[in-house]
């Protein structure tokens, strides 16, 4: 589904014309997304927005991701997740802007893809994330998830990254 919502937060498909907003929130808050994520490490201006949005628009129409703008109420951009196929499953991801930390959107926002992976037909739902990074790991505890597994990092490291990836798994309910 393009749009996803609880009231609270609004899941939106991305879209071209969300190119200058991204480029925003994101250079807006580089120290804060790029210490955990490679994809804002070294920076992140339109030609990296206009990769992201043409391959999120690939992976929607493959099947692969559906990839989403987080919004608040408002309509304020507070970050971004996806429900990646992987396997037989389905693996959320899942960043916000610092300014939108600590007031319950990205859980919201997983709530919603959990949903929609049950929706797909999906038996199961993975997050990942690396050791270190309390703060969304503390997502996949609250949703129930139950720590699957540790695995080393299977991508290029940012900053604040161990190394080391916790694998959680929630199963679709019988």
């Amino acid at each position: 589904m393009d749009t996803l919502t609880d009231g609270v937060v609004t899941l939106e498909r991305w879209r071209p014309e969300d190119l200058d907003v991204l480029v925003a929130t994101v250079a807006g808050s580089l120290e804060h997304v790029g210490a955990w994520l490679i994809w804002a490490t070294n920076g992140y201006g339109p030609a990296e927005g206009e990769e992201f949005l043409t391959g999120a628009a690939e992976r929607w129409a493959s099947g692969e991701g559906y990839e989403y703008a987080i919004r608040t109420a408002d309509g304020t951009l507070a970050g971004g997740c996806g429900l990646m196929r992987r396997g037989d499953g389905r693996e959320i991801g899942y960043w916000l802007a610092r300014s939108c930390t600590g007031h319950g959107y990205a859980t919201r926002a997983t709530t919603l893809l959990i949903a929609e992976a049950w929706r797909l037909g999906a038996p199961h739902v993975t997050i990942l994330h690396d050791e270190l990074n309390t703060r969304s790991g503390a997502i996949p505890q609250r949703l129930g998830f139950t720590l699957h597994h540790k695995e080393a990092a299977a991508d290029a490291l940012a900053p604040a990254c161990s190394g080391n990836d916790w694998v959680w798994r929630l199963e679709r309910p019988a």
